[in-house]
Formats: structure tokens, C-alpha cells, sequence
């Protein structure tokens, strides 16, 4: 990646963009909760961008959180007045950006976050407080109401422990000042996240305050949006990557494939940035994209995680080396995958496909399988078998997703049996193991 020097032998590094817009300048207009890896490679790198376009200055992120992570986070950024460094893993060339989207963080404790919410200033509070964050009950959809935070925060709305119970309780303060409402946007990857945080919102609201809760209801705006980067986690080798290439010291940075994606409804309670200048995708219904997003994407991964796995590949690009694995993986989406997704106007899914391939085979991201193997009794019912019931549901074959899942059972039944260095990580481990050891009998136990 750098040049030597003809002369003395050192090397040149790369340059490194930097914010071309005077961060004195910038104010407030988000408060994001959840600064991860995700969030800084994603949100704030597109409004980075569109501050680089000498517009929407006023939108700046203040960084907020509540948990023991977010105040370590905190602490190192200030140390950095509050930027990330994003280095985007190309395999043709590495690419650097210094993000200064952010100009604050929020003190990391309840009163911190809803203080900086009640800012009259402030008109979006984003989230990624990750999938298990939103207090969803499995069997119902709804509010968790017997999580022993959710029951706190009901006991006592006033010191709330959850983000949820600040949000309510900031709501509250603004409506009582006259300040507008907020946008409550979701940049979690989970289906519907616009809609599971209104659940979750109101269904909090509705035991803490009724009358504010119908307020809440009728003027605060939950997009639903679909998000895609893929940002691993960063180790020492990230570390020592971005001193040794860029000379950059950050105890933070962050690194992700040069994909990235966001489509959004364009629902917004007090205004919005014009992200749409630097590449997000507005719609009236972000539900289509999803499901291509699931189908496509995530169920590309589960279709190679699994025969890679018993094939003993470490990484994903390493895998799609292998002929009879990248085979399936075409052969599975472009006859049987594919074909259950609703066409959506001026999306070319063949495109969509082929741009999938060039990031699973993207050497310089390094994930991993067991990364993809995680979790199969949360996934497969997502990613998977709402494309059986589709496709039996039209009389067509399923014959490669079966396969796939007949895979996932003999990985199940590798981890069993203590072949190789498989470990099946997932909540019903137990009972997956059980059920796959017993199909050497009895082939329709794994189904059962």
C-alpha cells in the first residue's frame, strides 16, 4: 500500500481524507445512542459526506449511551475531539477517512441522555442498541413486560434505567416546554426496526403515562429503515493496520467492506438532513428491501456457512474459493431464492446478486464462518424457511434449500459428535445437538 521512497528507502503512507467543512461550525440536530463500529461506519459516515457538501451543518450527532462500553467509548474519543477514523477494506487499495460528524458525547448515565434529548436543538434521536436491545417478547412481538429493566422503569419512570424509559421521560420534558417532537430512528438490522421501536416505546409508555403516550403516538415518527455494511470488530490488528498504514493512533477505528447501504422512509417527525445528496435511498415502504436484503444477502450467507464450515474454511472469502460451494450458493439463489422475491421497481436483483458475490469474496474484510454459523435457531426462520413456505406454497421445487438445511443439521450433528473444531454456538445448542444426532436413525428427527 506505500510507495517507497527512491531515495532513502522510507515509505510514503497513504493520504487520509479529512472533513473539508470547519467543525467550529457545526451544531447539533441528533442524538445517536449506541456508538458502535456500525454507526460510525454508517450513519456518521454519510453525514460526514454530506457536510463535505457545505450543506446541513446544523445536523450534527452528539454520541449518548448507557452502558459500561459506551463510557469507555466516550473517554477515547474525547481524546480525539470526537472522530473516528473509517478505513474502508478494499483488496485493491485501502481507503482512509477521518469522520468528524460527531462534536459531543452525552455524560454516559440516564440524566446525561435525557438531558441532551430535551436540547431544543435536537430533532432526531438514532439508535443501534443492537437486535436484543428493543425488550421484544418472542412469543408475542410486543414489549417484554416481564424484563426486570422494562419492570423498573415502570416502578419508577423518573430514574429510568433502560434507554426506552429516557426516551419517554425526555418526550415528556419536551412536550411540557413547547419543544417539537422527535424523530425516533432505528439503524438497527432487524426487520421492521421503525415499527419494533414504536412497539417498544409505546408499549413502555402506555403503563408509564397514557395521556403522554397518545401524544407520543400522534407526533413522534419511527422510520422503518434497511441498513448493510459489513464492519468486523476491531482487535489489535486493526490497531496496528491503521498506525502502520496511515500513521494514524486511534484506540478506536473502525474498518468495513467499501459496500454500503441505507434505505429509509422518509418519515420524519421535524425535518431531516438531505442524506439523499450522498447516496441513501428514500422510499414510502422499506419492507421490499428488507426482504431482498434477507433473502438474498443473509440467506446467501446461511446457504455457504454451513458446508464451509464441515469443509473446515476459517474465513468467508476463502470459501467462496471453493468451487462446489460458490456453485451452490449461484444455483440455490438463482432458482430458488430469488425467485421468491417480490420484483421491486428499478432494483435489478441479478445485479444485486453479483454485487453480493464481489463482497463475500472480498479478501480484505476477513470474516469468518463461525461468525455465520452463530445463532442457526434464530436465523434459519428469518433467512431460510420463509422461502420454503414460499416455495411449496407455489408448488416449486426446494430441493437446494433443502439441502441447505440438511447442512446446518449436519453441522449440528458434527458439534454433537465433536468432529473437527466445530462449536455450535447458539441458545438451544442442547436441543439442536439432540435432534441432529438423532436423524442417523430417524432422518425426520432434525425436522420434527
Amino acid at each position: 500500500m506505500a510507495a517507497a521512497d527512491q531515495n532513502t528507502g522510507a515509505t510514503e503512507q497513504p493520504a487520509v481524507a479529512t472533513p473539508q467543512y470547519d467543525r467550529a461550525q457545526l451544531s447539533a440536530g441528533i442524538v445517536h445512542i449506541g456508538v458502535g463500529n456500525f454507526h460510525r461506519a454508517h450513519q456518521a459516515y454519510y453525514l460526514d459526506r454530506l457536510f463535505n457538501e457545505d450543506r446541513d451543518h446544523d445536523w450534527a450527532i452528539v454520541g449518548a449511551g448507557l452502558m459500561p462500553y459506551d463510557a469507555a467509548m466516550r473517554a477515547d474519543l474525547a481524546r480525539q475531539d470526537w472522530m473516528s477514523t473509517v478505513v474502508e477494506l478494499d483488496p485493491d487499495g485501502l481507503f482512509a477517512r477521518r469522520v468528524g460528524a460527531m462534536i459531543d458525547y452525552a455524560e454516559v448515565s440516564a440524566e446525561g441522555l435525557i438531558r441532551a434529548l430535551t436540547r431544543p436543538e435536537i430533532r432526531i434521536a438514532s439508535l443501534t442498541v443492537t437486535e436484543g436491545g428493543y425488550f421484544v417478547d418472542a412469543t408475542s412481538g410486543g414489549l417484554d413486560f416481564d424484563h426486570p429493566a422494562i419492570c423498573a422503569d415502570f416502578a419508577n419512570p423518573d430514574a429510568p434505567q433502560t434507554v426506552f424509559g429516557c426516551l419517554i421521560k425526555a418526550l415528556g420534558q419536551r412536550r411540557a416546554s413547547g419543544h417539537p417532537p422527535l424523530t425516533l430512528m432505528s439503524c438497527d438490522n432487524l426487520p421492521e426496526n421503525g415499527h419494533v421501536t414504536r412497539t417498544t416505546v409505546l408499549g413502555l409508555a402506555n403503563e408509564i403515562d397514557g395521556d403522554l403516550a397518545g401524544w407520543i403516538a400522534d407526533n413522534v415518527a419511527f422510520p422503518n429503515g434497511m441498513v448493510d455494511c459489513i464492519t468486523p470488530a476491531t482487535s489489535d490488528r486493526e490497531r496496528s493496520l491503521v498506525r502502520e498504514t496511515f500513521g494514524i493512533d486511534d484506540p478506536r477505528p473502525v474498518t468495513c467492506e467499501p459496500f454500503r447501504q441505507w434505505v429509509l422512509e422518509d418519515t420524519f417527525s421535524s425535518g431531516r438532513p438531505a442524506l439523499e445528496r450522498v447516496g441513501v435511498e428514500f422510499v414510502n415502504n422499506v419492507a421490499a428491501y428488507e426482504l431482498m436484503k434477507l433473502r438474498i444477502l443473509n440467506g446467501g450467507h446461511a446457504a455457504i456457512a454451513y458446508p464451509a464450515a464441515l469443509m473446515e474454511y476459517e474465513l468467508v472469502h476463502e470459501a467462496m474459493g471453493a468451487p462446489l460451494i460458490r456453485a451452490f450458493l449461484d444455483k440455490l439463489q438463482r432458482t430458488e431464492i430469488i425467485p421468491t422475491v417480490p420484483a421491486i421497481p428499478g432494483v435489478d436483483f441479478g445485479a444485486y446478486f453479483a454485487t453480493i458475490i464481489e463482497r463475500f469474496s472480498n479478501s480484505a474484510v476477513r470474516d469468518t464462518i463461525p461468525r455465520l454459523c452463530l445463532d442457526g435457531s434464530n436465523r434459519q426462520p428469518k433467512f431460510i424457511l420463509p422461502a420454503i413456505k414460499d416455495r411449496l406454497a407455489a408448488g416449486a421445487s426446494i430441493d437446494g434449500l433443502s439441502l441447505e438445511v440438511a447442512l446446518w443439521c449436519r453441522y449440528c450433528a458434527a458439534a454433537a459428535n465433536g468432529e473437527g473444531s466445530i462449536v455450535l454456538e447458539d441458545e438451544f445448542a442442547d436441543t439442536l445437538k439432540v435432534h441432529a444426532a438423532r436423524t442417523a436413525q430417524d432422518p425426520t428427527a432434525f425436522l420434527e
